[in-house]
């Protein structure tokens, strides 16, 4: 086996190809010592640092080793088999691939094979430790005589490669891939040949198929028909009748000679329907918070008319399968077991989308003298929110999220002194990024039209010669950038600087198949379903990723930026990188099943995830808080995903603090954050009881104390529920729910949970309901603050109004005697039955009215939610209609007729909102002048009365302020 190659880094490893379309329109790559344009911001073509490398002609040429067959555009990085075309160690050939069922190696006369299912495991259970399934080679398959002095690429598609040999007379293709238990060949030149290590145990050699084993794993060489197999010395050799193609096939471990000659005679059916093709393709269903992923296999039947396949899948796929049934036998592999799929040309997993926040809500500090600590951490971080510890793209990165941090957490409780000062440094620093003045060498943006990438100098951890780790460090300016749009809507727009964030996005994952300059997906291995961090992947254990909460910081940062801007597309993106890799993360950097590391392994998590294995390790520490502390970080509202099994949460915890010896002595606020993701008022007692800690680089006190104070009031995460809006979550404590949602947009908003709950939130609010009912913010329609370096756009501002002195808020409640005012005392009233039907004409209506109202229409919608409960009444149906008198003449300038809502037959409260759509409207509406607004709610189907909560219960939400 070749050996790995040293590689010291921070945190590790990822890379990508940059897009350089934003919009849909092509940006062009302009001459040497230019800058090119981007809206108001710009990235430069001059190389002001650093290139990548590799063998020979890499730098100036990475196609240097694909051949002339190979897709156009630039090349893949970042992948399982990515040293295979990025060669770094070896000039002629790759460092072993771990493709699973199987891994391969290259060498002058073909392919290598290794089933190794024996792990090698050092280290101990409270130490530093590894466990791999090391390149152990079975056989090697190739051409008789073939000679080749390298491999070169000759395709690839989303999950498979096609390493090429030629020696001038001989010629090899192969096809491999993740989860296929076949490899597919075309020979030129000479016979087709396996050699074995040691002699082979044939089992079965008729025609065309031969059965053998090799280092107790058991291989099925499938020829042409009219073809057969000879062996002889320790050598399986076969003419192919001529007709140059055949496939071998590892079969998975049996109990019987006749469950192997079954399987062999399965695998059979399928062996000439080589895989030729490879393609991913999701879809996100916001309505029920479902993502659905289709892996498509196409087949070109080089004989035959089977055009199927056979496939294995990782844990994380065969536990989210929908449609189609696994079977056993199932294979070993470093990710656990993979179960198979015969006979399929697709499959598809369907997984829940659990939903991400901006921020936690203030519900526990925001108020009293937890809101007194909190207020005083934010003001003693006002001068300096970023506390950059550097100035490259990892640590500006990571001061940029500090800073978002303490934006969020500011708005919340109303400090906007350090919200403006917060969100001052990431417009300054952005801007500054995204602006490549002439001369400019330092905080500037790249583009190398060669590799097809965008690197940010001055660069860091291999991110420039290496094209490591950049989602690690795009994801926390993308971040921020969200937050920044916000409140700065105009800054983020594509005209300005939101086009840089989308090049930073699609450099770490082009997320448009049409774009076809960059690599689709290019950091994300689409079937194992996280990413690599290493570009080149030169290693015996073939690539790794060490912080993958990092890479769901990037994830999240999609979704984030998709939704505040309204790019649907970016948003979708993200959810499929971050329900994929969150699934992937619990089954392989935390395997909380515990069904997939080696049972002598002896650790609940490992800091490091190999191609081959995985590590209780990292690249820059052996303590264990930072071994387990580097899958934690950075603590944001989009990594509730760590929360999703408490108790796991806590069997983390403990193994940190048996390995360490006792609580946790660095990045204490990490693991405590952690912790109280699981245990929220051990968490708050660690925290109280050492006030002085040191802040882990990229944290505050600020933040620390908010996510910990609010878990203890929230609790942990319920995946049981779910929201229609992708930045919402739910909490349970002690049996009791709190459902949070947040909207970055302009407009109130109603989500609606998967158990009927529904939340009214405001423009720019996050706000909660149930157990810890609260609303706070003011993302949207607020000044956002300048900068002297960003100055707004010159717009001409739109006439202004005189509003009358406003008389009451827009937030009205039913009232018992049929009022709409502030909120009163509990009570109910009785809508009689319909007994009939009357959708949409009021009949026997309880009516609920405001007079002389002065408020200025602020363009939004009527929002309701009403409490009825029909009992165990069957088929009632209310329905409310809201009316609008703008002047008080006596006359409705605007009606809204809302459809009905069906109740449902169980005693209890039920929410009506304007979710269930309007019905009818009429007229338009305006600035109320001394005017009325009605509520009428009647039963409009139904045989029996139905009970409405007045008071502090049944709210209208009006379009004023």
């Amino acid at each position: 086996m070749k050996p790995p190659v040293p590689h010291r880094r921070w945190a590790l490893a990822a890379v990508t190809a940059l897009a350089l379309v934003v919009g849909g329109l092509a940006i062009p790559v302009t001459r040497a010592a230019e800058a090119a344009p981007v809206g108001a911001g710009s990235y430069t073509t001059t190389p002001v640092g650093p290139l990548p490398s590799g063998c020979g002609a890499m730098s100036s040429n990475p196609r240097q080793f694909a051949t002339a067959n190979a897709p156009a555009g630039p090349i893949p990085t970042n992948d399982w088999w990515s040293s295979l075309l990025w060669k770094r160690t070896d000039c002629s050939f790759s460092e072993p691939l771990h493709a699973h069922p199987i891994s391969y190696d290259t060498f002058t006369d073909g392919l290598g094979f290794s089933a190794n299912s024996t792990p090698a495991i050092s280290g101990t259970a409270t130490g530093v430790g590894e466990f791999h399934y090391p390149y152990v080679q079975d056989i090697r398959v190739g051409v008789a005589g073939l000679a080749a002095p390298q491999v070169k690429v000759d395709g690839w598609t989303d999950w498979t490669v096609s390493p090429h040999w030629s020696d001038g007379t001989r010629t090899l293709r192969a096809t491999i891939g993740h989860g296929l238990p076949f490899a597919y060949f075309q020979a030129t030149g000479g016979n087709a040949s396996i050699g074995t290590a040691g002699t082979p145990d044939v089992w079965s050699n008729s025609g065309a198929t031969i059965g053998f084993r090799v280092n107790g794993h058991d291989y099925v060489g499938y020829a042409p028909s009219g073809a057969s197999w000879t062996v002889a010395s320790g050598r399986i050799t076969s003419t192919l009748a001529g007709r140059g193609y055949f496939s071998i096939a590892l079969l998975p471990p049996t109990s019987s000679a006749s469950e192997r000659a079954s399987l062999a005679a399965t695998y059979g059916q399928y062996a000439h329907a080589h895989v030729t093709g490879t393609q991913v393709s999701y879809s996100y269903n916001p309505a029920t918070s479902g993502l659905t992923t289709t892996y498509a296999f196409t087949t070109t039947a080089r004989e035959g008319t089977a055009t199927q396949t056979v496939v294995s899948l990782y844990p994380h796929q065969w536990k989210s399968l929908s449609g189609s049934t696994a079977i056993t036998p199932t294979y070993p592999s470093a990710r656990g077991r993979m179960k198979v799929l015969t006979g399929v040309n697709q499959f598809r997993t369907a997984m829940k989308f659990q939903g991400v926040l901006p921020e936690l809500p203030a519900v526990g500090d925001g108020s009293g003298s937890d809101l007194a600590t909190l207020t005083s951490q934010l003001a003693a971080v006002r001068g300096n929110p970023m506390d950059q510890r550097g100035n490259d793209t990892y640590w500006t990165g990571k001061g940029l999220g500090r800073a978002a941090r303490i934006a969020e957490i500011a708005d919340q409780v109303n400090d906007t002194a350090t919200r403006d000062s917060a969100l001052n440094a990431i417009r300054s620093t952005l801007t500054d990024w995204f602006t490549a003045s002439s001369g400019k060498t330092s905080r500037v943006f790249y583009y190398d039209n060669n590799w097809g990438t965008l690197i940010g100098y001055p660069a860091s951890y291999g991110s420039d010669q290496e094209l490591n780790d950049h989602h690690f460090h795009y994801g926390y300016f993308i971040a921020a950038a969200a937050t920044l749009a916000k409140f700065d809507p105009a800054w983020a727009a594509t005209s300005r600087y939101g086009g840089m964030v989308d090049l930073l996005i699609r450099d770490a994952n082009n997320y448009r198949r049409d774009d076809t300059r960059f690599p689709y997906l290019r950091d994300f291995d689409i079937y194992a379903g996280h990413d690599w961090a290493s570009g080149h992947g030169s290693f015996g254990s073939g690539n790794n990723q060490e912080s993958s909460s990092e890479g769901m910081n990037f994830a999240n940062a999609l979704i984030q930026w998709g939704q505040t801007t309204g790019d649907t597309a970016v948003r979708d993106a993200g959810v499929f990188l971050y329900t994929t890799q969150a699934a992937a993360i619990q089954e392989y950097w935390f395997d909380v099943s515990d069904q997939n590391f080696p049972a002598a392994f002896g650790h609940s998590t490992v800091g490091m995830v190999w191609g081959s294995g995985g590590a209780y390790a990292t690249w820059f520490s052996a303590e264990p808080e930072m071994i387990q502390g580097i899958n934690l970080l950075p603590v944001t509202g989009g990594h509730l995903y760590l929360g999703n099994n408490p108790a796991y949460v806590r069997t983390n915890y403990a193994e940190l603090v048996r390995n360490n010896g006792g609580q946790p002595t660095v990045w204490q606020d990490i693991l405590w954050q952690f912790q109280a993701l699981g245990d929220p008022d051990a968490a708050l007692a660690n925290l109280r009881a050492n006030p002085g800690y040191t802040p882990e680089e990229g944290e505050s006190r600020a933040h620390t104390f908010h996510w910990i104070r609010n878990l203890a009031a929230l609790g942990t995460v319920d995946t049981t529920v779910t929201g229609n809006h992708p930045l919402s979550a739910v909490f349970s404590r002690n049996g009791a729910r709190t459902y949070v949602a947040s909207n970055p947009t302009a407009n109130p908003i109603t989500v609606t949970f998967s158990n009927g709950t529904t939340l009214s939130v405001g423009a720019g609010k996050t706000a909660t309901t149930g157990a810890n009912t609260w609303s706070g913010g003011n993302a949207a329609g607020g000044v956002p603050p300048t900068t002297p370096t960003d100055p707004p756009p010159t717009t001409t501002p739109p006439p202004t109004t005189t509003a009358p002195p406003s008389t009451g808020g827009p937030t009205r409640y039913l009232l018992p005697g049929g009022g709409l005012g502030a909120a009163g005392s509990a009570a109910t009233t009785t809508v009689a039955a319909a007994n009939g039907n009357h959708d949409g004409t009021p009949t026997n209506a309880q009516v609920f009215t405001a007079t002389g109202l002065n408020l200025a229409y602020s363009g939004g919608q009527t929002a309701f939610d009403l409490f009825v409960d029909a009992g165990t009444a069957v088929g009632n149906g209310v329905q409310v209609r809201v009316s609008y008198d703008l002047t008080g003449n006596g006359s409705w300038d605007r009606v809204e007729t809302w459809r009905y809502f069906a109740t449902d037959p169980v005693s209890g409260y039920e929410h009506y909102t304007q979710g269930a759509g309007l019905a009818s409207a009429t007229g338009t509406l305006g600035a109320l002048s001394n005017g009325r607004v009605r509520v009428e709610v009647w039963s409009a189907i139904g045989n029996n009365p139905s009970t409405i909560g007045l008071g502090n219960q049944s709210v209208l939400r009006l379009p004023y302020s």
